[in-house]
């Protein structure tokens, strides 16, 4: 009746390509459309063969169906000619895929999670970098007894990418019991992360000096102190546990004392290690014995090699020179400087005429200055030499000689020996500490002078003139205090020194400079930048002995270790402390000095963003 009523009325209907006319009425009968699903449903599951029921009756017709079926075909006529019927394995195959589904989620599922695990495991074991920015700590390590010398070393021992401390004293005579006694001296290693004891080793006698290297580059594990002693010690100790690996036979040195620290040299005796020499002086002054030993073992290469030296002044030397040809020279002398070639002392100390290949390269421009006589000794330099370094040269893979004496300063070329200029500064008794202050990317230097009672006056010598480009004088009590520099990562230096208390006024106030008292001592910075402020960092009562800059590769941080000796009272030993400064820190904490008017005048928000962008990196200077 209501296929009728809709056609009667012929409402609109929306068409379908599935099912033709399709008609609201039409759908609104609930009856038939149960028995057109009920059909379809039989047909599906073969209720229904060719138009007669599964008893072999015919269906009974339906008076309104068949004016519907005049209009359109049959549901279930439509639905076996555009979707065939659903076989019976279909729910096997859904059933199969949503175990397909679930075990890929379940897989995906179990990665993530033990990824998860892995990641945090890791975190855990694999330890982070320590963050050195703020490391500045100070250890009292108790009295020592006597001592005139202060070896302080810096080197990473425990692998965790600081470079510790590692130092020797001499210890009290009496022990903590009655009648025990300590050893003469200790070898002593603090971690450079909070300076807390590492190990300890005790020393047969002081120590001269402390240097940590590697005999056998990129294959040897761990890195190895040579620590030579001021009569007959040499030994080698292993960084990481602090245990001798050798030690040299007293014997070997015959009726001599070791006279300088040990020189590493080139492989002698082919083992695959850097072998060594040591100096030795005899009873006679002149009598001077070089000892080659062995890299690996600690025994002697040879014999002992003997020459015979008239000089007067300081020991000089000895130190390894190697030209740009390759040539190995020996720098050695009494107030002057000879040089001996590696080659002589290898040939005499094995008793035979030839030498390695790498030991037979001359070098032409040194050959010449052999004495008249055809002596082995080369002559250098000999006018009161007090200090002998070797500085980078700029323009060569060799080293420039920069010589020290009491009245001048002369740098001379490595190559010929001839002077590279020479600046005359009465009274200069110190070491010259290499930098980079101008900007031509030459090593200038650092000077301290004697000028007047109780004053010094620091300068700074342009390497490439000779100039003086830089001077100020400041109050200073202790007789030989330490110089210092670092380099920056725009090839430029900072300048570290000790002085009594500059104030901060300005110059034309009425403050006078050294009011403080005698003991305190500051510690302070100059940036070639700013030539006319000077940072003070820190302060430090006693005498500063000893100091070393170490460089933190991570954090682009340079770090000051400082080796002071206390005042001593009512007959007691001097207190011995090491301390630790981070630079960076140091920068935007200390003081800022102005020392002259300048102008514009630097402010300090200006001074500290300058500071804060410094980042420090490891250049040798030396070489």
């Amino acid at each position: 009746m209501a296929t009728v009523l809709s056609r009667a009325l012929k409402l609109p209907g929306k068409k379908s390509p599935d099912l033709g006319e399709y008609d609201p009425l039409t759908q609104a009968d609930s009856d038939e459309s149960e028995d057109d699903l009920v059909l379809d449903l039989q047909q599906k599951n073969g209720g229904v063969k060719n138009g007669t029921s599964p008893l072999g009756e015919a269906p009974e017709p339906d008076s309104d169906a068949e004016v519907a079926g005049a209009a359109k075909p049959h549901l279930s006529e439509v639905t076996t000619e555009r979707y065939p019927a659903e076989p019976l394995g279909g729910l096997e195959q859904k059933a199969a895929s949503s175990i397909v589904s679930y075990v890929r989620t379940s897989v995906f599922l179990l990665t993530l999670v033990v990824s998860m695990v892995l990641v945090l495991v890791c975190a855990f074991l694999i330890p982070c970098p320590p963050r050195d920015l703020h490391s500045t700590w100070s250890r009292h390590l108790g009295p020592q007894g006597g001592g005139d010398l202060s070896p302080l070393e810096l080197a990473d021992v425990n692998g965790d990418g600081l470079r510790d401390v590692l130092l020797s004293f001499v210890t009290p005579r009496n022990g903590s019991a009655v009648g025990v006694s300590g050893p003469p001296a200790v070898l002593v290693c603090l971690s450079g992360m909070n300076g807390s004891t590492l190990w300890s080793s005790p020393l047969p006698e002081e120590a001269r000096d402390i240097t940590c290297l590697d005999l056998m580059p990129g294959s040897m594990p761990g890195t190895i102190c040579l620590v030579t002693g001021t009569h007959k010690m040499l030994s080698a100790f292993n960084a990481t546990s602090g245990k001798a690996i050798w030690t040299l036979n007293s014997n070997s040195l015959s009726n001599g004392t070791l006279a300088a620290p040990v020189v590493v040299l080139p492989d002698v005796d082919e083992d695959g290690v850097r072998d060594l020499v040591v100096l030795a002086v005899g009873e006679p002054q002149p009598d001077l014995c070089f000892l080659l030993v062995s890299g690996r073992t600690g025994r002697p290469v040879g014999r002992p090699v003997k020459y015979s030296v008239v000089g007067v002044g300081n020991l000089i030397g000895p130190q390894v020179y190697i030209t740009a040809n390759g040539a190995v020279y020996i720098l050695f002398g009494f107030g002057n400087i000879h040089a001996v070639a590696l080659r002589d002392i290898f040939v005499q100390a094995q008793n035979r005429d030839s030498s390695p290949p790498s030991l037979q390269i001359e070098e032409p421009e040194w050959e010449k200055r052999r004495s008249i006589n055809l002596s082995e000794l080369i002559d250098i330099y000999s006018d009161g030499v007090e200090l002998l370094q070797m500085v980078k040269a700029p323009d060569s893979n060799c080293s420039n000689l920069l010589i020290t004496t009491s009245q001048v300063l002369v740098l001379l070329r490595g190559q010929s020996l001839t002077p590279y200029w020479t600046l005359r500064l009465p009274g200069l008794h110190s070491q010259p500490t290499p930098g980079y202050f101008t900007d031509d990317q030459t090593l200038d230097f650092l000077l301290q002078i004697q000028d007047g009672a109780g004053m010094k006056k620091m300068m700074v010598v342009d390497g490439d003139s000779g100039s003086v480009v830089w001077s100020y004088s400041a109050p200073c009590h202790m007789e030989r205090s330490p110089t210092t520099s670092a380099v920056t990562s725009d090839q430029k230096s900072v300048f570290l020194f000790w002085a009594e208390g500059l104030s901060a006024a300005p110059p034309n106030s009425d403050v006078v400079l050294g009011t403080e008292p005698p003991g305190l001592h500051h510690l302070y910075l100059l940036h070639p930048a700013f030539p006319s402020i000077l940072l003070d960092l820190a302060n430090a009562t006693g005498t500063v002995t000893a100091s070393e800059v170490g460089i933190n590769d991570l954090w682009k941080d340079a770090f000051y270790v400082t080796r002071t000796t206390g005042p001593s009272s009512r007959g007691h030993p001097a207190p011995l402390v090491v301390s630790k400064l981070s630079l960076r820190w140091a920068l935007m904490e200390g003081q800022m000095v102005q020392l002259k008017e300048t102008a514009p005048r630097t402010g300090r928000g200006e001074l500290r963003r300058f500071l804060s962008r410094i980042k420090f990196v490891d250049s040798p200077l030396q070489i």
